[in-house]
């Protein structure tokens, strides 16, 4: 009963904000040169053309997923929102070379903080391509996925890339 008069209800944030994950220029999944992510295979989102080896957590969670090539972070949302962040095009290959990892899982991020820092020159050198993918991996759940930024420059935690929204 005393719950009931005196606790606090906790709301569920149906909608997340995804803020940009690198510094750079904003590209279209559909024109991400790579078919696994330009067809949504793994689920929707969009990519960044980083200026800079810097990637940082694009929300508030819990990280679920580091790559042992440190190419790639998984991360759950407060929202339950599952989001990959994918450092270049078939950079698994070059075995972490030029990765550095800077969480582990299970870890508690925030906005910002850094997630992997990356030799954007030694990624250009060994790997298809340095543009980097987030992708929103579970969309059956998602009521939508929403993209307020299309093209343009973005800077790291600034800019909100993706709106998504749980059923």
């Amino acid at each position: 009963m005393f719950k009931r008069l005196f606790g606090k209800k906790q709301e569920i944030v149906k909608t997340i904000e995804l803020k940009a994950f690198a510094s750079g220029n904003i590209v279209p999944i559909e024109n991400v040169p790579d078919p696994v992510f330009s067809q949504k295979l793994m689920g929707d989102g969009i990519a960044i053309l980083p200026d800079e080896g810097i990637f940082v957590a694009p929300v508030d969670g819990e990280i679920i997923q580091v790559f042992p090539t440190k190419h790639a972070v998984g991360i759950k949302a407060m929202n339950g929102t599952e989001i990959l962040i994918h450092i270049g095009l078939e950079t698994v290959s070059m075995n972490g070379e030029g990765f550095t990892s800077h969480v582990k899982e299970g870890e508690k991020v925030k906005s910002g903080d850094i997630l992997v820092t990356v030799d954007l020159e030694k990624v250009k050198e060994n790997a298809k391509s340095i543009v980097s993918p987030i992708i929103i991996m579970d969309p059956e759940n998602m009521e939508s996925i929403d993209k307020p930024i299309l093209s343009g420059k973005v800077l790291a935690n600034k800019e909100v890339i993706l709106l998504a929204t749980v059923k």
